[in-house]
């Protein structure tokens, strides 16, 4: 029989200042990434999704309420509105 093994991600709440904030520039403020041409890189590698979906536009803009996900780590953007 399988064993299963259940994993308990945290979100991580990142505030941003504006309406929203390009994919790249999330990944950098949230410190996933050392900077903005290695998230680049990692978009371009298929290894981010946006709401669920691969996410291949670097400059995507993402609004309240869209979850990121990147090396195990989940990422809510809480931007004003």
């Amino acid at each position: 029989m399988p064993t299963f093994i259940e994993s308990k991600v945290d979100m991580i709440e990142q505030k941003v200042s504006g309406k929203y904030i390009e994919l790249y520039k999330l990944l950098k403020l949230a410190n996933l990434v050392a900077s903005g041409g290695e998230a680049k890189m990692v978009i371009e590698d298929l290894m981010v999704s946006v709401n669920g979906v691969i996410e291949t536009r670097k400059r995507n803009k993402l609004k309240n309420g869209d979850i990121v996900s990147f090396a195990g780590e989940e990422i809510r953007v809480n931007a004003e509105t």
